[in-house]
């Protein structure tokens, strides 16, 4: 029973620390992470992101390759070197570990913005980490 309780208690902790390594970023919610057995050192993580009306993300880069699935409203995004994109739900979009996210918002000031994130990530890295970055 009390390794049932510690195993509870770290899964718990490591999903607050997922958590907060997201701030600034919209509020993740992790659904699963998964040490993938194929890629050696490397867990696939599943993510909500919401996003409040009109909210802006700071600059940000992700460890990991992303796959990002809009579920609701419209979210525009940039990364360096590349112009803005509004994606509106159904749209899906890619970021890899070098690119630098300069751009991430809801584009509606009354309507929350959701999306569906998975990572492929290096084990216990944070999956993202807020950057300087002056947008010009």
């Amino acid at each position: 029973m009390k390794k049932v309780a510690f195993v509870l208690s770290l899964a718990l902790s490591a999903t607050v620390a997922v958590a907060g390594a997201n701030a600034g970023t919209g509020k993740a919610t992790t659904l699963m992470v998964k040490e993938l057995p194929d890629f050696p050192g490397k867990d696939g993580m599943v993510e909500i992101v919401d996003f409040a009306p009109g909210e802006v993300s700071q600059p940000h880069r992700h460890n990991a390759d992303l796959f990002v699935y809009v579920l609701e409203g419209i979210i525009v995004t940039q990364v360096d070197g590349e112009e803005p994109k509004s994606l509106k739900a159904g749209d899906v979009f890619y970021e890899s570990p070098t690119d630098v996210h300069v751009v991430s918002r809801n584009a509606s000031a009354t309507e929350p913005a959701k999306l569906l994130v998975f990572y492929v990530k290096d084990q216990g890295s944070p999956p993202t980490v807020l950057v300087q970055h002056d947008h010009k």
